[in-house]
C-alpha cells in the first residue's frame, strides 16, 4: 500500500545577516507551529547576504538592516510595498569573561577604554561601519589601527573575545548574549549609542507573495514582542 504524498507546503526561503539569527528562528519556529509553513532561512554575513540577492539567487523574503534593504528595493530585487521593519538593535560592549571591566558610563569613558585597549573588534556591518566613523571623529583612528582585529563576515565579534583574541568587543547586543566566555559590559551610553534598524521585505521574484506576507504580517504584530526583547532588540 503507497503512502499518501506529504501535502504539507513547501519551505518558505529567506537570507538574513547573522544579527537577526536566533530571533528568525525562534519566530519562524512560532510561525511554523501556528501555521504547519516551514520557514527556512539562511543567516551569513550582511554584506554577503545582499551580494547574493543582486546576484539573483532565489529567496522568498530577505531580512536586512534597513538601509541594505532600501538599496535591494532601489535596485528592483524587493518589492517596495512588502518592506516591514521589525526590530531596532543597539551596540555592546564586551570582554572576556573574568577581564576587569572598563567603565563605559560615558562617551569619555568608551573613548578611554579604546585608547587602553590592546586589542579591538567590531562587526563588518552598519554598525561597525558607523564605529570606525566614531573612531574618526574622535581622531584615534589611525592611534589604534594596528590594533583592530577584523571579524571575518559571519563570525561573529564575541567569539573572538571568547577565544582571547579580542581585548575589547563592539556588537549588537543580539548577537553577544547567546556567547559564552565573555562578558557583556553593557550598551554604549546614549551619547553615541549605534541602533540599526532590521526590515524584512519579499522578492521581486517571490511566486507566493500571500504566504509571504502572512509571515511578514506575524514577524511585525505584538505577539512577536516578547521574542524580540528576549533576544535584546527593541520591537517597532
Amino acid at each position: 500500500m503507497q503512502t499518501p504524498a506529504s501535502t504539507a507546503p513547501a519551505p518558505l526561503s529567506g537570507i538574513s545577516s547573522m544579527a537577526t539569527r536566533q530571533l528568525l528562528a525562534e519566530l519562524t519556529a512560532a510561525y511554523t507551529a501556528r501555521t504547519g509553513q516551514a520557514v527556512a532561512i539562511e543567516s551569513v554575513g550582511g554584506v554577503d547576504a545582499a551580494k547574493r540577492v543582486q546576484a539573483g539567487e532565489a529567496f522568498d523574503v530577505v531580512i536586512l538592516a534597513s538601509d541594505a534593504i532600501a538599496k535591494l528595493v532601489a535596485a528592483g530585487h524587493l518589492r517596495a510595498d512588502s518592506v516591514t521593519n521589525l526590530v531596532h538593535s543597539d551596540v555592546a560592549v564586551a570582554v572576556h569573561a573574568g577581564a576587569a571591566v572598563p567603565d563605559i558610563s560615558s562617551e569619555y569613558a568608551v573613548r578611554q577604554a579604546v585608547l587602553a585597549a590592546p586589542t579591538i573588534s567590531y562587526s563588518t556591518g552598519p554598525s561597525g561601519v558607523a564605529l570606525a566613523a566614531l573612531f574618526e571623529r574622535w581622531g584615534i583612528a589611525d592611534q589604534i589601527k594596528e590594533r583592530i582585529v577584523t571579524a571575518p563576515p559571519g563570525v561573529p565579534v564575541g567569539s573572538l573575545v571568547a577565544k582571547g583574541e579580542v581585548a575589547l568587543g563592539f556588537q549588537q547586543l543580539s548577537e553577544l548574549i547567546h556567547v559564552d566566555g565573555i562578558a557583556i559590559v553593557g550598551p554604549l551610553p546614549s551619547a553615541i549609542q549605534i541602533s540599526t534598524t532590521f526590515s524584512a521585505a519579499m522578492t521581486t521574484g517571490c511566486t507566493r507573495p500571500a504566504e509571504v506576507q502572512a509571515l511578514l504580517d506575524f514577524m511585525a504584530s505584538p505577539e512577536a514582542a516578547d521574542a524580540k526583547r528576549g533576544q535584546g532588540m527593541v520591537p517597532i
